[in-house]
Formats: C-alpha cells, structure tokens, sequence
C-alpha cells in the first residue's frame, strides 16, 4: 500500500543524507578565522596544481629516454616562456570553465533539493493529516461503541428500573388502600359525632330562638352563625360563630363588623355554650351606652373606631386627623379626652382645645372639633 512506503521515501530524502553539512561561520563565530583558512588552502591548491605540472613534465620527459645514459648525456631542452606561459593560461581556462560548470551543477543540485525538500513537507503534511484523520475516525468508532454499549446498558436498567417501580406502585396501592379503608372508617365515625353534635346545636338554637334575642344566619356540618340582638336597646346586632370541635367542645368566635367590639375567641365544653351565649351578651350590653353612641355618630361624622386601642379617629378634612381617647367606663366613669390633632401629617398644639363642657362627651368633642376654626 501506498501508506507503506511513504516511510522509505522519507528516509530516502532526508536532507542529511544527501550533503554533508558544513557549520556556518557567523553561527560559530569564527567568521575571520575561517576567510584566513580559505586563503591558505587557496594557495596550496595553486602550490599543488604547479608541483603537478612539474610532475607531469618530468613523467613525460622520463618516459622518453631510452636508457640512463640518455638522461645524463642529454641536455635539457629549454622551454620558451611564452608557450609555458600559454600552457599555464590554457589549463587556467579548463579549471575556470571545470569551475563554473561545478558551480551551475551545484545550484542546480540545490534547487532541485529545495524542491524535494518541499515536496518532503508536503508529503509529511499529507501523511500527518492522514495519521489524525484515522485516529478521529478511530475514536469516532469508538465513542460509537461505547454509546452504543451505553445506551444498551441503560435501556436494561430502565427496563429493570420500570417492574421493580411497577412493583413498588401496586404495594404502594395496596397500603394505600388499606389506608383509605381505615380512613373511611373513621371518618365515617366523626361524621356521626358531627351529626350529634349538629342535632344538639340545632336544638339549643330553636331554644335560643323561642327567647327572642338570637336569630340563626347560617347552619353547616360544624358550624353556625348567630345573630345577638339585645331587646330594648339601640344596638346593632353582634355576629357570632359557633364551630364544633371534638370531643364535645365548641369554638366561639365574636365577630366585630360594625358593632364596634372587640373580636375575641372562647373555647368551651358544648354544655356552657348557653353561658357563654349569656356571658358575651351581657359583656356586648355592659359597653351600650358607648357603642350606641358611636353607631349614631357613624350617620353624621367620618369616623373609625379601635375597641384593642379604645381609640376614636375622626376624619375632619382630607388633611384633618383628631384622635380622641375613650377610658374604660365611659360614660358613666370614665371620660373621653382629645389625645392628638394631625394636620397635613403635622401634630397642632392642642392645650387650648376643649369644648365648654367640663367633661365633655363623644359628641360634644365631636360638634366642638368640626366647628372649631383654628383646626
């Protein structure tokens, strides 16, 4: 294959087996040195070349005499200096023309080695490409392989995965099955102590109704709405909410709405319930006086009242604020005072504020603050 011998003729062109490589001067830095030995051998070569001349012309004279007598009886020719002198110029020439002839072989000679040597690096470049080009595809195949193998692994374990899940879901149904059974059960068991309880309260409301002073909103499974409304007074009516809480319990929640009491909780055994009834009714009509008199001021003033803080803010203008103080007892023990007035978010001085009565009520204060024209 050709891949096979591309090694061969790697090795066949190797630069540094075609010439001997000769140190660079200016590398080595005997750049002198090396002119000064050229000169020498120079000189020697032309010593050479003229001791050769003389060795030649001594050979042929002495492969003409026939004996050694004819050489010690012979006398020696004289040679004109002008035909040594044209034998010396004629081998000159030869050794001139011997001399540019080697030096167009040795250009040609490096020319053609610059082209082997870029054919060489193309050649390299070409096997290199073709040396990464096998091993992509070889880990290409590979990484195929491995996927492969991979991918197979995995759907086995996704198999093995899916019954053992499967197996898992169909216990897991049947816990919870057994679960939802006994849920059921009990569940089914509080829903009869719910109806127990729902048929208790249902006949303490019918009770509470023949009295006159409750009424029934709303009725659920576990819980009713009722509705106080204190006879002879001019109260709104209270909200109440009565939950049922196992065992025999119940939860009673006032509501505030616009009847102007605090929202609170009680949690009692169901037979107190009619106490506790008769316990916020007498709490909401011990404040009565008091809370009729803010509803009525509702009709005619902007106002909101806070039953935690027993605070009464009194909207004036857009920018008028008043803050009035209730005490506990009022109207009977305690009195109502004008804690703060807050105009565009500023506080007003307030010492010389107070109607003409000495202790004035809601709705003197009230009257005083919307006619007052330094507020």
């Amino acid at each position: 294959m050709a891949t096979d011998a591309v090694p061969l003729l790697l090795e066949r062109s190797d630069p540094s087996k075609l010439f001997c490589e000769v140190p660079d001067p200016q590398e080595t830095g005997e750049a002198e040195m090396m002119g000064s030995y050229l000169m020498a051998c120079r000189q020697k070569q032309k010593l050479m070349c003229q001791q050769l001349c003389m060795l030649d012309s001594l050979m042929e004279f002495l492969g003409g005499l026939n004996s050694k007598t004819d050489f010690l009886n012979d006398h020696c020719p004289k040679a004109s200096e002008g035909e040594a002198r044209e034998k010396w110029k004629a081998l000159k020439r030869e050794y001139e023309g011997d001399l540019v002839e080697v030096e167009q072989l040795i250009g040609s000679l490096q020319q053609r080695s610059e082209q082997l040597q870029d054919r060489r690096d193309t050649l390299e470049t070409l096997v290199r490409l073709l040396q990464q080009k096998k091993e992509e595809c070889q880990a290409v195949a590979r990484t195929r392989k491995k996927r492969n193998q991979m991918a197979m692994t995995q759907m086995s374990l996704r198999r093995d995965d899916s019954l053992q899940a499967s197996q898992h879901a169909l216990r897991s149904c049947e816990r919870q099955l057994t679960q939802l059974r006994q849920q059921s059960d009990a569940l089914q068991s509080v829903l009869d102590q719910r109806t127990h309880l729902r048929d208790q309260l249902w006949s303490c409301v019918q009770v509470w109704q023949g009295l006159g002073q409750y009424r029934v909103q709303r009725v659920s499974a576990s819980e009713v709405c009722v509705e106080l409304r204190p006879q002879g007074r001019q109260l709104e009516p209270l909200q109440l909410r009565v939950t049922s809480k196992p065992p025999r319990h119940f939860h009673l929640q006032v509501l505030q709405g616009n009847a102007g009491v605090l929202e609170e909780t009680i949690n009692w055994p169901m037979e107190q319930l009619s106490a506790a009834l008769l316990a916020v009714m007498q709490s909401y009509i011990s404040q009565g006086p008091m809370l009729a008199e803010i509803q009525a001021l509702r009709s005619s003033f902007a106002i909101d009242w806070r039953p935690a803080q027993r605070l009464l803010v009194f909207l004036k203008t857009a920018s008028v604020v008043c803050h009035l103080v209730v005490e506990e007892g009022y109207p009977s023990q305690g009195t109502a005072t004008l804690q703060a007035v807050r105009k565009d978010g500023r506080d007003l001085n307030i010492a010389a504020l107070q109607p003409p009565s000495q202790h004035p009520s809601l709705t003197e204060w009230l009257e005083f603050l919307s006619c007052c024209p330094g507020v």
